[in-house]
């Protein structure tokens, strides 16, 4: 494949009306935990106490970790996080950030060209999946009306390497780096859509093979939702370590108060406090909505 220009993480996926800013994580051994996201994806660290950490880039808070050695560990038969994808601005940085994973072990999972995205696929040290990528130019998207084409082949990583011309040391997290979206595991797809598509308002952009993307302001995908390891699975127990929260983040003050009256209409509980929402979803996890100040 040959080399493509990149699109800034704000340029797109965070102009969009909902977006993902921030999630966090329920982890058993936060000093290791910790450790992997501030030096193998150089996050910087913002706090660190003996029950949580909070990590992020340039100023933004992106991962808050909440510690208890007693949880239960995470299971990918159940409801929780698929993965998280750390959106690079430029594929020149994930270029960068590919060596310095290269040069640390790190172990890739998966490195898949979506034509959406480029992406490499790997776990932190409790088995939660992370992917760092990049996106592609819009016009290198295949919509067929409202539905976009997100295939997975093979990335060619060694091209994607060569990206990085100057060889700069991959010393810390870009600047602009940044949750592009959350990808769930869920015990039925149905029920998903409707909870992000028809209350939160997200837009399906893909449905197949037992997932849905959904996407604001016709970005690819800002929350999917799969069955493919839990079909069934019902709600997430409180003791379980994985995913615990994350935050739709709104383009304002109109786009928050649409999502509300979505969510007063639906009569779903949801807990409201100053510019905040915080509402479960079908399988328990809670999800932040929050208007951009």
């Amino acid at each position: 494949m040959s080399a493509r220009p990149s699109l800034s993480a704000f340029d797109f996926a965070h102009r969009a009306p909902m977006r993902i800013a921030a999630y966090g994580l329920k982890v058993r051994d936060l000093d290791r935990v910790a450790d992997f996201y501030r030096d193998v994806i150089g996050l910087s660290e913002y706090a660190r106490g003996n029950d949580h950490a909070r990590l992020g880039a340039d100023g933004v808070t992106l991962l808050e970790l909440e510690h208890d050695p007693a949880l239960i560990p995470d299971d990918r038969r159940t409801a929780g996080l698929h993965h998280t994808a750390l959106l690079m601005p430029t594929r020149h940085d994930l270029a960068r950030w590919l060596k310095h994973a290269q040069r640390l072990g790190v172990i890739f999972k998966r490195v898949s060209d979506h034509v959406v995205t480029e992406a490499i696929y790997f776990d932190d040290p409790e088995n939660n999946e992370v992917e760092c990528c990049v996106d592609t130019p819009p016009d290198c998207w295949r919509w067929t009306g409202d539905d976009l084409d997100i295939p997975s082949t093979p990335l060619d990583i060694a091209t994607l390497a060569a990206d990085d011309h100057d060889g700069a040391p991959y010393a810390e997290a870009p600047p602009g780096l940044r949750i592009g979206h959350i990808h769930l595991r869920v015990g039925d797809v149905p029920p998903a859509r409707r909870f992000y598509a028809d209350i939160l308002g997200f837009d399906v952009t893909c449905s197949r093979d037992g997932v849905a993307f959904m996407s604001s302001g016709r970005y690819h995908h800002h929350v999917a939702a799969n069955v493919w390891q839990s079909p069934g699975a019902g709600p997430r127990e409180e003791r379980r370590a994985g995913l615990s929260w994350f935050t739709i983040e709104t383009d304002g003050p109109a786009t928050f108060e649409r999502v509300a009256v979505r969510l007063d209409t639906s009569r779903i509980v949801a807990t409201r406090s100053g510019h905040g929402i915080e509402v479960r979803d079908p399988w328990g996890t809670r999800v932040r909505i929050a208007a951009a100040s």
